[in-house]
């Protein structure tokens, strides 16, 4: 899930939003705008709508805040936080490498729920102190905003602690597994179990009652089961990963005999003669009898077409000093949580400032196919 807008960072931790947020803010807005016409009907449609805006967008705050706690957590647990990306159904922290011990795991879950219950008490508190009690509509805009934003926080918190993994609560159900069995690979068996039964209800109840004739709130409470049932799912395939690659380094997939190509070729010769004609995706580009850097088909289709018979390959390179890397003993795994996270198909396996080699998706791959058979799963 990658962000569409970046808005800049906080903590070093880069904030953005995908495109899929705006669906969710709109729907946000337009229900809190109907809410606050059908029982405030005298503020006035202007007031009405500031409102409403005023109030999905703190909401948004609050969630970013949910989110920056659990970056923060993991940071302090020395674990490496990449961007935390506002989506349809809610925000995700994108975290490098999954939790070593049971402790960071359980302070890491839980941290996002405290957060929204502390900012859901304060914003209760404050509109109490402001006149405000649970039995009446809040009488201005700014309590009604104030009110809102506490209820909307409490029900994130708690949605989140439901015991379906990856929610919150299921990776607090994972740590407290794993702290009992001293076993991570049998917790995150089991939170998953949970999460993908947790996911059916969902879809279950939400098709129930779309059926009733509730319309889009049912389906929108199966599409969230669905969400879930697939992230459950996905954990658990990461899990077998993890464990058909432990052990195994990259020096033990990396591939030593790249394929070069001179930098001073021309772009569309090396389409015609190296691209196309040995289907390979990734080349050495060489320059003065050193790498220079990579070139994919990514690369060159980032090149207007027109211009492949005018530009030379090193025009369209990745300059090897701009390439993420890793070195020869980075484990396996951790090669292809990288490769995820910046979001390419290869990276130079560097020592000593020296090239050793490519590791590639389709290498891993490959090997996991094979231990996955050799394995009977």
């Amino acid at each position: 899930m990658r962000a569409s807008i970046k808005l800049g960072r906080v903590f070093g931790v880069e904030l953005g939003l995908h495109y899929s947020w705006f669906v969710i803010a709109l729907l946000i807005v337009f229900s809190l705008a109907a809410h606050f016409r059908a029982v405030n009907a005298a503020w006035g449609e202007g007031v009405i709508w500031a409102a409403a805006i005023v109030t999905g967008v703190l909401f948004f705050a609050g969630l970013f805040a949910h989110e920056l706690s659990h970056a923060l957590v993991a940071k302090a647990r020395g674990l490496p936080i990449h961007r935390i990306t506002l989506f349809l159904l809610g925000g995700m922290a994108q975290i490098e490498k999954e939790a070593a011990d049971a402790k960071t795991e359980f302070w890491m879950g839980i941290a996002g729920p405290i957060a929204s219950a502390l900012i859901g008490v304060v914003m209760l508190g404050l509109a109490a102190a402001f006149g405000w009690t649970w039995r009446a509509e809040p009488a201005t805009p700014g309590v009604a905003i104030l009110v809102w934003l506490g209820y909307i926080n409490l029900a994130l918190g708690a949605f989140n602690m439901i015991p379906g993994f990856p929610l919150d609560g299921g990776r607090v159900l994972r740590a407290i597994i794993w702290w009992i069995t001293r076993n991570a690979d049998r917790a995150t068996r089991v939170a998953t179990t949970v999460g993908q039964v947790v996911a059916v209800l969902f879809i279950m109840y939400g098709l129930l009652h779309f059926f009733r004739g509730e319309g889009l709130g049912g389906l929108w409470m199966a599409f969230i089961g669905w969400f879930l049932l697939q992230a459950a799912s996905a954990s658990r395939l990461h899990l077998q990963a993890e464990s058909l690659l432990r052990g195994l380094r990259v020096r033990d997939v990396m591939s030593t005999d790249c394929s070069r190509v001179d930098g001073h070729t021309v772009l569309q010769q090396f389409v015609d003669d190296e691209l196309l004609r040995t289907g390979r995706r990734c080349f050495l580009v060489m320059e003065n009898s050193r790498v220079a850097g990579l070139i994919t088909p990514n690369d060159v289709g980032k090149v207007e077409r027109e211009r492949w018979p005018l530009m030379r390959v090193r025009d369209a390179m990745r300059p090897l000093d701009q390439i993420h890397s890793v070195a020869p003993d980075t484990t396996a795994m951790e090669a292809v949580e990288k490769m995820a996270g910046e979001d390419v198909n290869q990276l130079p396996v560097m020592s000593d400032g020296q090239l050793q080699g490519i590791v590639t998706r389709g290498h891993i791959l490959q090997v996991l196919q094979s231990r996955a058979a050799l394995a009977g799963r």
